[in-house]
């Protein structure tokens, strides 16, 4: 009696099916009281109405809550109506970090569940890419973070941070060639943190004359980028 072969297709598509409802499971339902919408479409007035009651400076800068003493639940409260809200994206990382957590207090989800719900909802969106890949880079896989960067490349196209971000990435792995080459293209369009130059220096393999080396005052640098840090910089992350 012959065994019939199972059906491959059918096989892919169950396990598909069961990891998006593992991510949903943990992740949750994009709805919210108010939205959710796309970030980059909302005019001035609906982003004020929310920001300004939740996104405040103090919030951002993970000083202090708005509606609370921690900061956590309002920038919660601001990815659930603005999933992809790149600023709000980047304070949440940046609290996990802070705290040595991947749910942060006050937080609905981990962090890595916010980037998802970001990229379940615009998946087209290469600002949620790029800041996602600086989050993987940060979390240790600088291949994960290529990939994250790559595709925001394709979506938005090259740009200044970026390549500094994928320079840092492929000098995670000694792949120099391109580090270097993605450290030429950043600095010629003004990049002007000087850290992945600075290792590549370390490594003898900064050679490019043509580049002066740039200082940036303390109070100037680049978010997510403390003062004499030489690891990933998110850039300028807002709509």
């Amino acid at each position: 009696m012959k065994t019939r072969a199972p059906n491959l297709s059918l096989a892919l598509i169950a396990l598909s099916f069961f990891c998006g409802n593992e991510a949903f499971a943990q992740c949750g339902e994009l709805t919210a009281s108010y939205g959710p919408f796309d970030y980059r479409t909302a005019t001035s007035e609906e982003r004020v109405l929310v920001e300004g009651a939740h996104f405040t400076p103090n919030v951002e800068r993970l000083i202090r809550g708005k509606t609370a003493t921690y900061p956590g639940p309002d920038i919660a409260y601001t990815l659930r109506v603005y999933p992809n809200h790149a600023r709000a994206l980047h304070a949440m990382m940046n609290l996990g970090f802070m705290n040595k957590t991947d749910k942060p207090e006050g937080s609905t989800y981990s962090v890595e569940c916010w980037f998802e719900r970001a990229e379940r909802f615009v998946p087209n969106d290469g600002t949620v890419q790029m800041i996602y890949g600086i989050y993987v880079l940060r979390k240790g896989d600088a291949r994960g973070a290529i990939a994250k960067f790559k595709r925001s490349e394709e979506l938005s196209g090259p740009n200044a941070n970026l390549h500094y971000n994928l320079g840092l990435a492929y000098l995670e792995l000694r792949d120099y060639d391109n580090a270097l080459d993605r450290a030429r293209s950043a600095y010629r369009l003004g990049f002007p943190l000087p850290g992945l130059r600075n290792k590549l220096q370390e490594v003898g393999k900064w050679q490019n004359a043509e580049t002066p080396a740039t200082s940036v005052a303390p109070d100037k640098q680049e978010p997510g980028a403390k003062p004499g840090s030489e690891g990933p910089a998110a850039g300028r992350t807002g709509g």
